[in-house]
């Protein structure tokens, strides 16, 4: 199994497609502080009246959606790739029993998602509370690291979430772009959709979509429909399913 792990790591790290997430990760983050340090800025210039309206310069509110976006596609590209390229049947070769295949390539996925998601987050509010400095709310996000722990953990696990969601629809569709249409619609266009429901079905359908899982299971949200426990079995259902889907279509179809 170390030997199927490490193959499926040396894979997902030496196509140029990671690099590029990364960087593009990275760039937004980039727009995120400047976004930050542009809202602060004129926060200072506004008078008290205005700067009670305003909302928070967290660079996350820009770079944690794309994460979760990016990292959907990395899991996606960690196995389309090889389907599109033919390598599919050359690793279903060298590891036989499709069961430690989809374990190590899940296991490494996960792994890799939460080191780039951890980063997203930590750098996001480091550099928000840089620019920030002691202002004091609604343009500092929080008041100490404690109080945006909770918020940073839930945003990690909601971008986890989306990479092995991402995986699932990879093994699933077998294409890139249908995996990656299918993370658009899950992410972009099926939450705007559910908004369009009548009362009180709109807030219901809105509040199991996974962009507002994240704030829910941090307890950040007023009344939010879902408690953090019910937001936290949202997730995994989406992960089961996703997961499921995926491993039902490795595990029945040819290569």
């Amino acid at each position: 199994m170390t030997d199927v792990l490490g193959s499926e790591w040396l894979k997902l790290r030496s196509v140029r497609s990671t690099t590029y997430l990364v960087l593009s990760m990275a760039a937004v983050l980039a727009v995120g502080a400047l976004v930050s340090y542009l809202m602060t800025a004129d926060w200072d210039t506004s008078p008290p009246d205005l700067q009670q309206k305003f909302g928070t310069a967290d660079p996350g509110v820009v770079a944690v959606p794309f994460g979760q976006f990016s990292l959907g596609v990395l899991g996606a590209l960690a196995i389309t790739s090889e389907y599109g390229s033919g390598m599919i049947r050359t690793a279903l070769v060298s590891v036989p029993r499709r069961g430690s295949y989809l374990v190590a390539k899940t296991a490494v996925v996960a792994a890799a998602s939460l080191v780039l998601a951890l980063a997203t987050t930590l750098s996001a509010y480091l550099v928000g509370e840089l620019i920030t400095g002691d202002r004091p709310r609604p343009i500092s996000a929080y008041d100490s690291f404690g109080d945006a722990a909770p918020v940073l953990l839930a945003n990690v696990a909601s971008m986890v979430l989306v990479a092995l969601v991402g995986l699932g629809l990879g093994f699933l569709l077998r294409s890139t772009a249908g995996a990656l249409v299918s993370l658009c619609g899950l992410l972009f266009v099926l939450p705007t959709v559910t908004l369009l429901l009548p009362e009180p079905w709109n807030e219901r359908a809105y509040s199991v979509m996974v962009p507002v899982l994240a704030p829910q299971l941090a307890g950040e949200v007023p009344d939010a429909p879902l408690s953090p426990v019910q937001a936290g079995l949202a997730m995994v259902a989406y992960l089961v399913v996703a997961l499921g889907a995926g491993a039902a279509t490795l595990l029945r179809r040819d290569a």
